[in-house]
């Protein structure tokens, strides 16, 4: 078996954003934080579109809830990332 190699970053799927976030984590850029957003508003939409179907057409509560709840999941899914460049600059401006 091949030994992985020693790295202080991110060793999981989204570690570079949190409250504990590592000093090699750089986070995402901005058009990668944009994209996610797109992707999770739209995809977080056509959820909440299914959980209303299933709640007023189709009559199934339990899946028009699981629906509307996976939906906002989603939807709220890149507000975690730290975009890149974006921290306060610790010198002083004169």
């Amino acid at each position: 078996m091949s030994k992985q190699p020693e790295h202080d970053g991110a060793q999981r799927f989204g570690g570079e954003f949190g409250p504990s976030r590592g000093e090699n984590t750089t986070g995402v850029s901005l058009s990668t934080f944009k994209t996610l957003v797109w992707v999770s508003n739209i995809g977080g939409l056509l959820l909440v579109v299914l959980a209303l179907e299933f709640l007023f057409v189709e009559q199934k509560f339990g899946l028009g809830l699981g629906f509307l709840i996976a939906g906002v999941i989603v939807a709220l899914f890149p507000s975690n990332y730290e975009i890149r460049g974006m921290e306060e600059d610790e010198t002083p401006i004169e």
